[in-house]
């Protein structure tokens, strides 16, 4: 069987080739040109160009404009007569090494443990806790007044462990830069916000780390993805997902991993659009998008409202 397997696999692999041969010849130009050329910037083009390249998965991004030269000359193109491949290839294998930076940047923060020794995460999370409670100053480090929002305890230290600083960056991005949508989630009370917004950080760390995010920040970067990208895309999912929780109108907090699992398929099918932009919208300043996310939350809260009467 083995055996056989082998050479259904060379056959396979020979007709391929050869079939790029015919294509080439016949239209006089390699694959590579043909995805640059037949495909518009973003996720459609940098995907494919991933896909018979492995070894662009991996130049860095210093070295990224001496191999577009090297793939040039070995395929023997002429840069002056193709002016726009160069600058096509250039700004996928970019954003192919913005992704795995971006990768390695959100692990090495995940990796970090919150620590109360720490001024620097110290001084982080005192200013969530001003951000969400403006009015209302902390009494100690320790207290129950970090239930008020969302964490299950005395210290937000523990809750921190499973997305160590990386939950912490998130939701302090999220409050700052979307404060009103930020504080609307959480005096709505429908779910413990702090907790919910570590779980949301898992949910987007998956995504990034499985490549499903590909899709959404081909399209969104024009070339290297930030950190900056990532903490926008958990603002979207944070929205959406206040939203989604409505809608599915849980009987109680019990539900929260049904809801979430439910939530998380409903994305990646979304990520799955190549032109998936026009879908997972992400506004570079999240403050345009509160009032369509308040007017959309108003509507489902009133049409709940109206079946409890």
């Amino acid at each position: 069987v083995m055996v056989t397997q082998f050479f259904v696999f060379l056959y396979c692999k020979c007709l391929w080739r050869s079939l790029k041969f015919v294509i080439r010849k016949f239209t006089g130009r390699c694959e590579l040109q043909r995805i640059c050329y037949n495909n518009k910037h973003g996720a459609r083009r940098t995907l494919k160009i991933g896909m018979p390249n492995s070894s662009a998965l991996s130049v860095p991004p210093d070295k990224v404009e001496k191999t577009v030269e090297d793939i040039m000359t070995l395929k023997k193109i002429n840069p002056d007569t193709n002016p726009q491949l160069g600058i096509s290839l250039q700004g996928s294998l970019l954003q192919i090494a913005g992704y795995r930076n971006l990768v390695a940047e959100v692990e090495k923060f995940r990796r970090e443990a919150y620590d109360c020794e720490n001024v620097k995460h110290e001084e982080m999370l005192m200013k969530l806790w001003k951000e969400l409670r403006p009015d209302t100053p902390l009494t100690a480090r320790i207290s129950k007044q970090w239930c008020e929002i969302g964490f299950q305890g005395n210290d937000p230290k523990t809750d921190f462990r499973g997305m160590g600083l990386l939950g912490l960056l998130n939701l302090l991005y999220f409050a700052e830069h979307d404060k009103a949508t930020a504080l609307q989630m959480l005096n709505d009370s429908l779910f413990s916000f702090a907790i919910v917004g570590i779980n949301i950080t898992d949910l987007a760390y998956s995504l990034l780390v499985g490549g499903a995010l590909k899709t959404h920040l081909y399209n969104v970067a024009p070339e290297m993805a930030s950190l900056q990208h990532f903490q926008q895309t958990f603002c979207y999912l944070m929205q959406e997902f206040h939203g989604f929780w409505i809608e599915e109108d849980p009987s109680d907090i019990m539900e929260f991993n049904r809801v979430r699992s439910k939530f998380h398929r409903k994305i990646l099918r979304q990520l799955k659009n190549l032109d998936m932009l026009s879908v997972f919208l992400i506004v570079v300043n999240c403050r345009t998008a509160a009032p369509v996310v308040e007017r959309k939350l108003n509507t489902l809260l009133s049409l709940k409202f109206s079946r409890n009467l």
